[in-house]
């Protein structure tokens, strides 16, 4: 099989044609070896055993210290959309900063040290904005690293949400994660509105789906009345990714402020945020940017918005401009850009473990990444395909994927609806083999092979796993329907 053919095709939104041996093992391990496409970093990161995977105690280090002899004591782990694995990298920038501040204290704010892999503390900020740039795609003056999504959601609402009484809608979907749901829901309720009133949501019309059009049509219908947008790029459950670029053009020909949470779409698809015109947007970087739970998350404010001056809704001294931050005057003079709407002194530890994830992504790219990322998500959709034909039972399978079929419009997230009695027993299974992935109620088990250190070993033998567990029960199904039909033939 030819990879680089087949990434062309996806790119265009076609399916590759898988040759007939692709349900094996073997095949698998060809296409990890493939010297033809983007490979794995899976060397950078910390990859679970199954006897880690067990820990109960940070003492336990005689079952769990021990390397993997083989990919088989390896953790399969598809829950990057959740939180990313470990990079390497990260003890190496912690051990620096500990240093550091066991060191000279107080002078890391602005001594550097020659050697050490971060910059002094007051200038680290900048540089995770600098090696998110490409990531996103816009000018480091436009990201700003702080704080968490759900307080930057907030700041940024606080920001650019200014309703009139004509004008006063927010646009968003139909069922958001909850943070985001109740962020709308309060920012909407401060300026002393209704949000049953004042929330407009996007629903599906394609089953779990928001279709473009649907969206644009609804821009239209209810432009005279919306004050802002705000949508997710991927959205959690179904593992859709929104058309960004024709969403916000529609919001921009209306003259309607546009932000989006990519929560799970930054590290994760290619962004042109800059080019594409997008007011704000906002991210947590512990999903597809691996760099620890509940790290410090990033924003982004496009340049047309100036220095800020007058559209920082909430001052902070570390929105101050470094240049005379430390006259104490209390006159405000933003930092031009998106680092105008800091607040608070960031937290350094936070930012160092960033510093440190992102320094993987500056040995790849996103398009590398992405096109990685296209195949092996076809490569499961291909599997599991196979496997719910081979499971039917009476004309049912026992899952479908409610994730876009179109490869241009999803993430590395395939979410699969299991039937609703097969949730527990799949999940207990998968956890029993050493498969992390998470479970989105109802019904919901996401699985997203991350292309920076999943392989396609790792999706056959997930879905091997997967198969196994859902046998027994599919044939318990069919033997208890086949005694009922029996039954009433008697």
């Amino acid at each position: 099989m030819n990879a680089t053919d087949a990434i062309n095709q996806l790119r265009q939104g076609q399916k590759p044609e898988w040759p007939a041996g692709a349900s094996t093992l073997d095949f698998a391990k060809s296409l990890d070896n493939k010297n033809d496409f983007p490979r794995t970093l899976r060397s950078e990161f910390l990859v679970p055993t199954k006897a880690q995977l067990k820990r109960q105690t940070l003492t336990d280090d005689a079952q769990t210290s021990a390397k993997a002899s083989s990919s088989d004591d390896e953790g399969i782990y598809f829950c990057g959309n959740s939180l990313g694995l470990q990079p390497k990298a990260i003890r190496e920038y912690l051990d620096a900063y500990l240093k550091t501040w066991g060191s000279i204290a107080v002078g890391g704010h602005f001594t550097p040290i020659a050697d050490s892999p971060i910059t002094p503390y007051q200038d680290l900020a900048g540089e995770c904005s600098r090696r998110m740039a490409d990531i996103v795609g816009a000018s480091s003056s436009e990201i700003v690293a702080m704080n968490t999504l759900t307080i930057n959601l907030h700041l940024m609402m606080a920001s650019f949400y200014k309703p009139t009484e004509k004008k006063h809608k927010i646009m968003c979907e139909w069922r958001p994660f909850p943070s985001d749901w109740y962020a709308i829901e309060s920012q909407i309720e401060w300026h002393g509105l209704d949000p049953k009133k004042s929330m407009c949501l996007v629903k599906p019309d394609d089953g779990y789906l928001m279709t473009t059009q649907n969206i644009l049509n609804l821009i239209d219908q209810e432009a005279d009345e919306l004050a802002l947008i705000m949508l997710p790029g991927i959205q959690y459950y179904s593992g859709q990714l929104l058309d960004i670029p024709t969403i916000t053009a529609h919001a921009r020909k209306h003259g309607i402020t546009i932000g989006w949470d990519l929560a799970h779409a930054a590290g994760n698809v290619e962004l042109k945020l800059h080019d594409w015109d997008v007011d704000f947007a906002c991210w947590c970087t512990y999903k597809y940017m691996n760099s620890g739970a509940g790290a410090v998350a990033g924003a982004f404010v496009h340049s047309k918005h100036g220095d800020n001056g007058p559209n920082v809704g909430l001052k902070g001294w570390y929105g101050h401009d470094k240049s005379s931050r430390f006259l104490m005057d209390n006159k405000f003079v933003p930092t031009p850009g998106a680092q105008g709407f800091q607040c608070s002194n960031p937290s350094i530890v936070d930012l160092t473990c960033l510093a440190g994830s992102l320094s993987v992504f500056q040995k790849t790219s996103m398009a590398d990444l992405r096109s990685r990322s296209l195949l092996l998500t076809a490569y499961a959709e291909h599997l599991l395909a196979q496997i719910a034909a081979r499971n039917i039972k009476d004309g049912d399978s026992p899952f479908q994927v409610i994730s876009p079929t179109d490869p241009r419009f999803r993430g590395a997230q395939l979410s699969v609806l299991l039937q609703e009695d097969l949730m527990e027993d799949v999940s207990a299974a998968l956890e029993g083999n050493g498969v992390i992935c998470d479970k989105r109620k109802p019904g919901i088990i996401r699985v997203a092979p991350v292309p920076m250190y999943n392989t396609f070993e790792d999706v056959f033998r997930f879905m091997s796993i997967l198969e196994e567990a859902l046998q027994p029960k599919v044939q318990a199904q069919g033997q208890a329907q086949n005694g009922a039909a029996v039954e009433a033939r008697l």
